[in-house]
């Protein structure tokens, strides 16, 4: 009569070769896979469904330790309980156990390593350990992250909510999405005690409520031909990288760090790259006549220094770098405009393009490279209204220039 368990003898189990599945008995079998590896299984049906545990390979569990394994199991199984749920949770356990020592400084150093490559701006990473530094670490830096709870997290929004809403709103999201990495890992389990929505929303007032928005100081549209008429007076790059910013209506970051590979001169366009959106979202910006005159004029510049190969258009200088972002802000202090942020000349163009013009809301709104908030509206918007932005940025430069027909009329 054949055996129902113990079916396979030590020296079986060391010259098998043939891949395939061989049962001891009462669920365990050996496994040979078809590389010739050996490995111990065990198998059981439970609540109408068939489960599989690995309980590791031969070279490492001998006959007899697999079949003391698979005993336990069975017992487990004939007491009500899932013996993989069991192993799982017991590993779980494990890893919480040993997350006790595991705190938030040292979750926060890894999140923002794993995360930095991703993140476009450089400085971003100085940001969150900056802020991170200042504000969280010393409430519950040294803490377990695991230990972690609404109070303590509190204990870090509180002092500051009220008097530096946007910089305590950053933290809060920046504790809960190191958190959130937490769970993930392992680490932590339990709600994300600094998670906004249904929870921190409900012991804060709203940022609106507390926090004055502050606008980047812009010129007003009406002023701007005589504004252009001064700026075209200035000498360098500088004046001429915030002239193509001004009329391309792009924001600072996007202009210092424009590239020559990023022109298209036959088409008369100038492409974007995502990574330098805010958006993130790759940008055509259609460019007038006189763009294209500075773009001319500063491929002309560069050839007679023989900088052919230098990649950026408004080089800077520091040898191989573009312009900085202060440098534009600082001329504008030098110019008279002390109060005027670089930043600003969106908002005038914005403002002109909605006084002024019978150009769309949408034309003027994609010349910005606004998100839209709408979700319905972008899912339906295919094109970019390349050709329409093209019109508007035309009677944008036309206007900035109209100052000397101003003078005459007058």
């Amino acid at each position: 009569m054949r055996r129902t368990f113990n079916r396979l003898t030590a020296l079986q189990v060391a010259r098998l070769k043939e891949p395939g599945m061989y049962p001891d008995g009462g669920g365990l079998y050996l496994q040979i896979a078809k590389g010739g590896s050996k490995s111990w299984i065990y198998r059981y049906m439970l609540r109408g469904r068939t489960h599989a545990m690995g309980l590791g390979p031969c070279h490492l569990i001998t006959l007899a330790e697999a079949r003391d394994k698979a005993y336990e199991y069975r017992r487990q199984k004939f007491e009500g309980i899932d013996p993989l749920e069991k192993k799982r949770d017991t590993r779980k356990q494990e890893t919480l156990a040993a997350a006790a020592v595991v705190d938030f400084k040292h979750c926060a150093e890894l999140y923002i390593e794993s995360h930095a490559l991703g993140w476009r701006n450089a400085k971003h990473a100085e940001q969150w350990r900056s802020t991170l530094t200042t504000y969280a670490y010393p409430v519950f830096g040294n803490a377990s992250v695991q230990s972690i709870d609404t109070a303590a997290v509190m204990r870090v929004l509180d002092p500051i909510w009220r008097t530096k809403t946007e910089t305590a709103s950053r933290v809060r999201g920046r504790i809960e999405a190191i958190l959130d990495w937490a769970s993930a890992r392992g680490y932590r389990t339990g709600d994300n005690p600094a998670r906004w929505r249904g929870h921190i929303e409900n012991l804060l007032p709203k940022r609106s409520r507390v926090a004055k928005v502050v606008h980047h100081a812009a010129l007003d549209y009406q002023a701007m031909p005589e504004f252009m008429a001064q700026l075209r007076k200035q000498v360098g790059i500088t004046p001429r990288a915030l002239e193509f910013l001004i009329l391309t209506a792009v924001r600072t970051g996007e202009a210092i760090a424009a590239r020559w590979s990023e022109i298209d001169w036959e088409l008369k366009a100038w492409t974007i790259p995502a990574d330098r959106m805010k958006a993130g979202r790759e940008h055509r910006v259609p460019l007038d006549t006189r763009c294209m005159a500075i773009l001319a004029e500063l491929k002309q510049e560069q050839k007679a220094l023989g900088l052919d190969e230098f990649p950026y258009i408004f080089r800077g200088y520091r040898k191989g770098q573009h312009i900085s972002n202060m440098t534009m802000l600082q001329m504008l202090g030098r110019m008279g405009h002390p109060k005027l942020t670089v930043h600003g000349f969106r908002s005038t163009f914005r403002d002109w393009a909605s006084e002024s013009t019978q150009h769309s809301r949408e034309v003027a709104e994609m010349a910005l490279a606004h998100t839209i908030s709408d979700k319905v509206e972008a899912a339906y918007r295919r094109g970019d209204l390349f050709l329409k932005r093209r019109e508007l940025m035309e009677d944008w430069s036309e206007y900035c220039r109209s100052v000397k027909l101003r003078i005459l009329a007058a």
